[in-house]
């Protein structure tokens, strides 16, 4: 017998190798950090694209068991207006963890000095989020998961 009344928990994995840094140790207090390796960004979760800011900046998701999360490229990013940035998903599509979604080009965002921190947050708040303890990570790493309250 299927047990219904079992919450559907969403796993939320690193977007890139790298880092996960706490967030009271983040410049912006809004957001927690993940300091990543290489010029590839992957879907940190199976579910679908729901939102591609027009900077390319930011992408959001909606899990399967509809946790709302959001990636945010870097800080301060919006201001490039889309440049440095490769959107290899669109809105709609369906994504399952460590599909390719954003390619950035490392060698303009180095000369222009910015931060590549990337915030992952679940958004809505009717979800509880549970974090992992690592801070080395893969894209096969555990970084978060949510359950609906």
């Amino acid at each position: 017998m299927i047990n219904v009344l079992k919450k559907k928990k969403c796993v939320i994995y690193a977007p890139a190798n790298g880092k996960v840094v706490d967030l009271s140790k983040v410049p912006d207090p809004v957001f927690s950090k993940k300091i990543f390796e290489g010029d590839i960004l992957f879907a940190p979760l199976d579910g679908k694209v729901k939102l591609v800011a027009s900077t390319k900046h930011a992408i959001g998701f909606e899990a399967n068991n509809k946790a709302e999360i959001l990636m945010h490229i870097g800080l301060d990013t919006v201001s490039l207006e889309g440049k440095g940035f490769e959107l290899l998903i669109k809105e709609g599509d369906r994504v399952k963890h460590g599909t390719p979604v954003l390619k950035i080009n490392r060698q303009f965002m180095k000369e222009r000095n910015i931060d590549l921190t990337t915030p992952i947050v679940v958004t809505n708040s009717e979800y509880k989020v549970f974090k992992s303890n690592i801070t080395d990570v893969t894209t096969d790493s555990v970084i978060m998961e949510c359950t609906k309250n």
